[in-house]
């Protein structure tokens, strides 16, 4: 299998696990689920020059705004899979061990934190809502999944791709 392919088959890994915490995490916490439309009606304002707004949820809708956020929220799942094998080799899917996917999964979650976060209005590391350290809290945990998930569609696409796979 390519390597593109792999990149492709953990990022979406990833994100999934990632979206499935959410999911389990809603009812479990009794934190909604994220809402990606958000992060595409933040998204559809780029072209036209607008990166922050005071409140995204203020900002009128945008057409395809659910559909723009889902896709940039996987596209941006299988890059962060990119950057995690730039950083360990792509040899690391052939034996996917768990530390490294962990880190570059809680290290993603700079991305949130100090651009989509700010960009949409809840501040730096949320420190503009209303609770920030649950915020950050519900923040890490979720990329911690990310990470897991990276590591278990690591193993995934190793296994597929494995002679008798």
């Amino acid at each position: 299998m390519n390597h593109l392919v792999h990149t492709a088959l953990i990022g979406i890994g990833a994100t999934a696990t990632m979206d499935l915490w959410g999911i389990v995490r809603a009812p479990l916490m009794g934190v909604p689920a994220p809402n990606y439309g958000l992060v595409g009606r933040w998204l559809a304002g780029m072209p036209s020059g607008r990166f922050r707004h005071a409140s995204i949820a203020a900002a009128p809708a945008v057409r395809g705004e659910q559909w723009i956020g889902w896709i940039a929220h996987y596209l941006i799942g299988v890059l962060f899979a990119a950057l995690l094998l730039a950083i360990v080799g792509i040899d690391w899917i052939g034996e996917p061990t768990l530390l490294p996917a962990l880190l570059v999964g809680v290290g993603t979650v700079a991305a949130p934190f100090l651009i989509m976060q700010p960009g949409m209005g809840a501040g730096v590391a949320a420190s503009r809502t209303p609770n920030p350290r649950a915020a950050r809290v519900q923040s890490l945990l979720t990329h911690f999944f990310f990470g897991l998930g990276l590591y278990v569609s690591a193993w995934a696409a190793h296994l597929l791709h494995a002679p008798g796979g």
